[in-house]
């Protein structure tokens, strides 16, 4: 009997002990999913009350560079690290982070659960390297005024690149001062983004091919077209997204639409465009594309030294229906788990885009979305071909020329 007691009594310790001793994770993110996480953090810790949570929050570019750094040295990665849909592959083949296919995590138990293509999106050499959060399926945002003086209707512009063009001129023609896109290159990186063999990818095919090239006719067209828009003078030369010059042009209110991800809503009726209420509204991508806009997923670094509280965070972060519905409460950030996406909230107007219910057409698109494969080397090639296209639509190169400078320059690269 006294033998027993004693071991129940050093068990009832343990157990004590146990409970009054914290561990504190950090988290390295960049804004808003400073928010998501920062709105998540109550629901966790009652869930578990012995993990303290400590954010480290860097703007974008800080963030993935430190990243970088740090898993290049093995030292100063946080236990938690926010990834970029497109850092996933660069970290990835640095073999920096944990494969999370492995035990004890069995992260691909969890794969029937999310949109089909962020898995993939993930998974290098039969590694799961980063478990997805949201995603951004994409989108045509159109100002519904600026239609109504030029006569047209929502369909009259996605019908076909040809149709948004040609009626994309009779916008800006109505609405004087006005641009019917930011830049020009945006089309094309829609274009590229469809219409994909399966098992190739952006930039390279299966056999690391590079697909970038004047006798690929996606990426002809797609440059075709995006010069056809600089040509008629319908883009404002704003470049990419969140620059100076985008900002400015969506605060003037002077852009007739913009292709992007679900999450630009947030941005829009928060600081970028909130005097415009009610004029914005959706639909989907031109000629029946169906694009992903971004994503982020959570992974752990393998230098990490508290492994299981880090993934606990991140199944609670990613695979609970309810947090993945605050995510998108707070910010926006489209989830990617399925299970949220069937929340009665998607059902509901969105009061920004005229109680439009934007988020139905949104689901729709996400699970319409394919999977692409992704390689290590896509930023580089996507670094170049964007370089090659702009000296295309500055007029100082023929599309087959960048093309063909484009392939030499990428194939360099990948060798």
């Amino acid at each position: 009997m006294k033998k027993t007691l004693t071991a129940l009594t050093l068990a009832l310790i343990a157990t004590v002990a146990g409970a009054q001793a914290k561990k504190t994770i950090t988290v390295g993110v960049f804004p808003d999913l400073d928010s998501v996480v920062k709105a998540a953090l109550p629901g966790f810790q009652k869930k578990f009350p012995n993990i303290d949570v400590k954010l480290v929050v860097l703007q974008y570019a800080d963030h993935h560079n430190a990243l970088t750094t740090a898993l290049a040295t093995g030292s100063g990665a946080n236990d938690v690290v926010a990834v970029d849909f497109g850092y996933v592959a660069r970290f990835a083949e640095g073999g920096g982070l944990e494969d999370l296919a492995k035990a004890p995590y069995n992260g691909l138990s969890y794969k029937s659960r999310f949109v089909s293509y962020t898995f993939p999106q993930a998974t290098f050499s039969g590694k799961l390297v980063a478990m997805p959060t949201d995603i951004g399926p994409g989108t045509m945002y159109y100002r519904s005024d600026f239609l109504a003086k030029a006569g047209l209707k929502p369909g009259d512009l996605n019908k076909s690149w040809d149709a948004y063009i040609e009626n994309g001129k009779k916008i800006v023609a109505a609405n004087p001062g006005s641009f019917l896109i930011p830049d020009a290159t945006e089309v094309s990186e829609i274009y590229i983004r469809t219409n994909i063999p399966a098992g190739q990818g952006l930039y390279f095919d299966a056999s690391n091919k590079v697909l970038v090239s004047a006798d690929n006719p996606r990426f002809m067209n797609a440059c075709t077209l995006a010069k056809r828009v600089r040509d008629a003078k319908l883009d404002a030369r704003a470049g990419g997204a969140f620059s100076p010059e985008w900002t400015t042009a969506f605060q003037k209110g002077n852009l007739a639409t913009e292709f992007s991800g679900a999450w630009l809503t947030g941005h829009m009726q928060n600081w970028l465009a909130k005097d415009f209420s009610g004029k914005w509204n959706v639909q989907q991508l031109p000629s029946g594309a169906f694009a992903s806009w971004g994503g982020s997923f959570y992974a752990i670094p393998t230098q990490s030294k508290n492994k299981a509280e880090a993934w606990e965070l991140i199944k609670y972060l990613t695979t609970d229906k309810d947090q993945q519905i605050l995510a998108f409460k707070t910010t926006g950030a489209f989830p990617a788990l399925r299970a949220a996406q069937d929340a009665p909230l998607f059902n509901e107007g969105v009061a920004y885009l005229s109680n439009q219910k934007a988020r139905t057409l949104w689901r729709t698109a996400a699970n319409r979305i394919k999977p692409l494969d992704v390689n290590r080397l896509d930023p580089i090639a996507s670094e170049i071909w964007l370089t090659q296209l702009g000296s295309v639509l500055d007029g100082s190169k023929t599309c087959q020329q960048a093309l063909t400078e484009a392939n030499t320059l990428i194939a360099r690269r990948a060798r």
